[in-house]
């Protein structure tokens, strides 16, 4: 696959309609879509940041956030530009609303990244800080990249996808961090300029497929969706759909970008969410974006000892055994290995 390979089809008057996400955007030579980065041509739609990111860096993979997925390792994690979501409050709108992407990239192809993360001792490599589904072709073939070279793939996205799109996507990552905005449709209208039926019907699709590890982060707005209410129906609908042992994230909002009137989200609030997800059957549930260890902390859901203690992505004690409770004998749904990774709370910018 390459930036020649698009998923596009021919629209009336000479135009082009992208294939990657809901908006099907039409576009005719020369046009950029919403995301920016897909431009029509006389021969289809191009992806202009194919083998082009705006960083590179090696953080703890809990930073994603994933809490279940190899704890304690390094992943290598780097973005593109653009995004197809609108959302007001975006936390890293200098790179999701990009319109400089030559200047602001590094070229890297999917063998050079793999490599590079090797080299770096990752145990994984994060697609993230933009949404990946704006640039999946560049995503994939990276994805097959790392496999080869024995590592993980992971994916930081809002999961608004084609249908047609969502197998050859997801099936290359091993893990996926779905950002569940909101549980109302007006939220999305309003402040992502999105619809959430998709985004919906994607994690369904994802509950089924079962091939890859999925958590999910809803940044809690004050005002916008931190209602009991609405916490309610997000926590109950995860669980009548993916069952009690989806690792849920509750992070807090800063003011950024067009919200910066909004104020912080108290920790008082996230707490209140994590019980509010707890008392509908999710067994794991944590907090981001706020230093709280014990809701960092993963804790058997059968006799509640605690058995990956966390303080700022670090990890401070760990008590798994072969993936179980040392003391009931319970399954802890996740990926792990023996001994966690030691990478800790560091964060290393490189150069690929």
């Amino acid at each position: 696959m390459d930036a020649r390979s698009l998923r596009w089809s021919h629209a009336e008057g000479g135009r082009q309609r992208c294939g990657v996400c809901p908006r099907g955007c039409t576009l005719s030579p020369g046009q950029r879509g919403f995301c920016f980065v897909r431009r029509g041509t006389p021969e289809g739609v191009e992806l202009t940041s194919y083998g082009r990111s705006t960083g590179f860096c090696v953080d703890p993979i809990e930073k994603k956030p994933l809490s279940h997925f190899f704890p304690g390792t390094a992943v290598l994690s780097f973005g593109t530009a653009g995004c197809n979501l609108g959302c007001k409050f975006c936390q890293n709108w200098s790179i999701s609303t990009s319109r400089e992407v030559e200047s602001l990239s590094q070229a890297a192809s999917p063998m050079a990244i793999a490599d590079a993360a090797a080299s770096l001792g990752c145990r994984s490599v994060a697609f993230t800080y933009n949404d990946p589904v704006v640039w999946a072709e560049y995503a994939i073939d990276t994805a097959k990249a790392v496999r080869a070279r024995g590592m993980q793939s992971v994916a930081v996205t809002a999961a608004y996808i084609e249908p047609e799109l969502r197998a050859p996507f997801f099936d290359a990552m091993d893990a996926v961090n779905v950002d569940l905005k909101a549980f109302d449709p007006d939220f999305y209208r309003r402040l992502c300029f999105a619809d959430i039926r998709p985004v919906l019907d994607t994690l369904a699709w994802l509950s089924r497929r079962g091939r890859t590890w999925v958590e999910i982060t809803t940044l809690v707005i004050p005002g916008h969706n931190d209602d009991d209410a609405q916490l309610r129906a997000l926590s109950t609908w995860i669980f009548e759909t993916f069952g009690p042992d989806l690792p849920l994230h509750f992070s807090a909002f800063h003011p950024d970008f067009r919200m910066r009137d909004t104020a912080r989200t108290p920790l008082s609030t996230l707490q209140r969410a994590r019980a509010i997800a707890h008392a509908c059957g999710l067994r794991y549930v944590y907090s981001g974006n706020v230093h709280d260890p014990e809701s960092e902390t993963t804790r058997c859901p059968g006799c509640r000892a605690a058995l990956i203690v966390r303080d700022r992505y670090r990890i401070e004690s760990w008590a798994l055994s072969e993936g179980r409770c040392p003391h009931c004998a319970t399954q802890i749904a996740g990926r792990f290995e023996a001994r966690p990774g030691d990478w800790g709370r560091r964060r290393l910018p490189v150069q690929i």
